[in-house]
């Protein structure tokens, strides 16, 4: 298994927080934007590898910030591992009914990469209220019915 580990520190400017990558990941993961499984403080979660203007970092959301008990701006130790396992999103039973009622919603929703699948199943599961969880069921499945079909068929 491909595997890095180094000491960096985390950056954070308000909302927005990444670990920048001190090294070339081509050579260790095959390519720049790798898929990979960071470990943090002992908390591991999945990730792509990003490349912006010359800097190479991770993303580091909130949720995966606090579950791994950091603020923001640490110095610690990152383990990266090649994430070679599918990445696949389960999404919530009334956003499957709604796609599948929407045609071509639920083909389209197939379509969409890893990321967005978790956007979308994310804000409806994030709900508090039942209105809102209606809301955001109606809505993703308007918008994934609205995308073109890939091209990459």
């Amino acid at each position: 298994m491909q595997t890095r580990t180094f000491q960096t520190t985390i950056y954070r400017d308000h909302g927005m927080c990444f670990i920048p990558v001190p090294f070339d990941p081509k050579p260790v993961f095959g390519k720049v934007r790798a898929p990979v499984k960071v470990t943090l403080n002992g908390y591991t979660y999945r990730s792509t590898i990003s490349a912006t203007g010359g800097s190479v970092f991770i993303p580091l959301r909130k949720s995966n910030r606090e579950a791994a008990g950091l603020e923001g701006s640490e110095t610690l130790r990152v383990r990266l591992d090649l994430d070679a396992d599918k990445r696949e999103v389960k999404p919530p039973a009334d956003l499957v009914k709604a796609l599948k009622a929407a045609p071509p919603a639920w083909e389209r929703w197939k379509e969409l990469s890893f990321t967005r699948q978790r956007e979308y199943a994310e804000a409806v599961t994030g709900a508090k209220k039942p209105e809102t969880r209606a809301r955001r069921v109606e809505g993703a499945a308007r918008a994934v019915a609205a995308r073109p079909a890939s091209k990459r068929r």
